[in-house]
């Protein structure tokens, strides 16, 4: 196992290291912390409690993983943070543990982008090929899917979701759920339609993209309450799979209830 540790560096003898592991200047390392094989920390990196970095990621100099969770109830209790292979986690960047308030974790997928200073709070769900521009924040609870995008300073308050394939434009406070796909821009957040652009990046296609579009005009720009929408929505679109995302993560919609338009649009 070759594993490389500047002579400045603190890391605790109990700390697992894997292999070809590359610890620079000035980075302290827990001894309760987990660090998987091709992992390089640059200066003045940050890890400790619980944590588990995956295989193949790389993390920038002053990011502070695995520090207590900003919480007034957290009592030292043995929560862990499970961050996944391959991220790019830039400057500042801050992610804490869980708390015995919810699942006792904080877990963060595969390939991931974090931008400087962004944070990711306590208990937090994040899923595969996220991408967090500068000072984007999540509260703590917050779960995001898998492939969304969240722009500079965009902040997502505590228990808020926020769906695959979606997209939250910069500076953006989200305070309900976003669904699947679509997009949401504005304090406080609104949808405005169909993360098209995104999803025509990632190969989706486009007969797929416009069957979306029309049932999210269906479901926001429709005559009706929005639970008769909903249930239309349902009628209309129960054999698509792509749409049965956008219905199941409503029916699984929370305290914060579901993001909806501002304004009537025909994207």
């Amino acid at each position: 196992m070759s594993v490389s540790i500047h002579p400045t560096a603190i890391v605790d003898p109990k700390a697992a290291l894997g292999s070809d592991v590359e610890i620079g200047p000035f980075s302290i390392v827990g001894g309760d912390v987990q660090i998987g094989d091709g992992v390089r920390l640059h200066s003045h990196v940050v890890i400790e409690g619980r944590t588990s970095i995956g295989a193949g990621s790389e993390i920038f100099p002053f990011a502070a993983l695995g520090c207590p969770p900003q919480h007034t109830r957290y009592a030292g209790e043995p929560s862990t943070l499970e961050i996944g292979a391959n991220n790019v986690i830039r400057e500042h960047v801050t992610m804490h543990p869980g708390t015995a308030i919810d699942a006792m974790k904080t877990t963060v997928g595969d390939n991931g982008l974090f931008l400087a200073a962004t944070h990711v709070a306590h208990d937090c769900v994040v899923g595969d090929n996220a991408i967090f521009a500068n000072n984007a924040a999540l509260g703590g609870h917050v779960k995001i899917g898998h492939n969304v995008m969240l722009g500079g300073f965009a902040s997502v308050q505590q228990w808020c979701r926020v769906g695959d394939h979606a997209m939250v434009g910069s500076q953006t406070a989200v305070d309900a759920d976003v669904i699947p796909f679509a997009i949401a821009v504005g304090n406080r957040a609104s949808l405005t339609g169909i993360n098209v652009i995104g999803l025509e990046r990632r190969g989706f296609d486009a007969i797929d993209v416009d069957l979306l579009r029309q049932a999210f005009r269906d479901l926001f720009h429709r005559d009706g309450l929005f639970s008769e929408r909903l249930g239309r929505m349902r009628d209309i679109y129960e054999k698509n799979p792509l749409v049965g995302q956008i219905i199941s993560f409503i029916d699984g919609a929370g305290k914060n209830g579901i993001c909806k338009t501002a304004n009537k649009v025909t994207k």
